[in-house]
């Protein structure tokens, strides 16, 4: 007489566990990864050592080819003054931050200046221009 045992073994793999492990780890990179956002623009900042900090208002950046672009999106230089100041509306003291190459000659970050002072004159504004630049090492 064969005795049969009443519990049996089930062989079977459960696997929608791992399936739910492997979305939240994906859902998790997918957060993680949109939160970290490269400048669009490569440059190489001056270095400096002072520590300045500011609310930024607009950025204006300056490639190694002098081209200008105002938030990544390019702009000529004849049309700097009136794209900052459509980009400043409303503001009265605004911050422009200048992202520049270290290659670019100055009279490019003095263009920009220029602008900037001019819509001061024209608006009686008090806008700021600050310089970004890089951690000495």
């Amino acid at each position: 007489m064969a005795i049969r045992s009443r519990n049996k073994r089930k062989i079977d793999f459960n696997s929608s566990s791992m399936s739910d492990l492997v979305f939240l780890l994906l859902i998790f990179f997918m957060l993680t990864s949109t939160l970290v956002a490269p400048n669009a623009i490569k440059l190489l900042l001056p270095s400096s050592n002072s520590k300045t900090m500011s609310k930024q208002t607009i950025t204006i950046y300056v490639d190694d080819k002098n081209k200008y672009y105002l938030e990544e999106r390019p702009i000529s230089e004849n049309k700097l003054q009136s794209e900052i100041h459509a980009a400043l509306a409303g503001q009265i003291e605004g911050t422009v931050v200048i992202r520049s190459d270290k290659s670019v000659a100055v009279q490019h970050i003095v263009n920009i200046i220029d602008a900037v002072n001019e819509i001061n004159k024209d608006t009686d504004n008090k806008h700021k221009v600050l310089l970004a630049t890089s951690n000495k090492k």
